[in-house]
């Protein structure tokens, strides 16, 4: 199996399910978040798609404040019932709509909703990666053992700075120096913590 190498031009970033409810009693919550708003704001940058999605938002509600405020314009998280992603028809049509061959994964939790949407993903054929450190889990236990079940199926671990450098693939790149202010921007947030 060739290594997942990914390119802003088949990418698509799919945050699940980062919503209070869930995200109250998650372990390191405060630094999974940085993560995962420093992807978003990368992908934004980079006009990288973005997929949201919400587990019952009318029972649990919707996602984090902060995640909202980040998300581009006319990004509107998807609902959901469905624990992993690729149940829920309106994020189908939504992925199909876009065309990506590879998904970058972030959110919670990672041994249940992050977990069924990779294995969901790689299903589907789309080559699959995700990010340890913008996933979490009640429990280091619970987040390790969901990491290890993505793994051992072939979903590639990738930590959310070494995804953007893949994104930005060189010096080069024209919105480097604006990555590389978001770089160490959130760095120095994730150290302050």
């Amino acid at each position: 199996m060739r290594a997942l190498r990914p390119r802003t031009n088949q990418s698509v970033l799919v945050v699940i399910d980062v919503q209070p409810t869930f995200f109250q009693p998650i372990n390191e919550k405060e630094k999974l978040l940085e993560r995962v708003l420093f992807l978003v704001e990368v992908a934004k940058l980079l006009e990288i798609p973005i997929l949201v999605s919400e587990q019952v938002p009318s029972k649990m509600g919707g996602s984090h404040e902060r995640l909202i405020a980040a998300l581009p314009t006319g990004v509107k998280p998807i609902a959901k019932q469905s624990f992993g992603c690729c149940e829920c028809a309106d994020f189908i049509m939504e992925l199909k709509k876009l065309g990506n061959r590879q998904a970058i994964l972030a959110g919670i939790e990672t041994h249940i909703c992050v977990s069924q949407t990779a294995l969901g993903l790689l299903d589907l054929g789309i080559q699959t990666a995700v990010c340890p450190d913008a996933v979490g889990a009640r429990s280091l236990e619970m987040h390790k053992l969901g990491m290890e079940r993505m793994r051992d199926a072939g979903v590639a671990p990738i930590h959310s700075e070494a995804v953007v450098y893949e994104w930005l693939e060189s010096a080069n790149h024209p919105r480097f120096r604006e990555a590389l202010k978001l770089v160490k921007q959130y760095s120095a947030q994730e150290v302050g913590n």
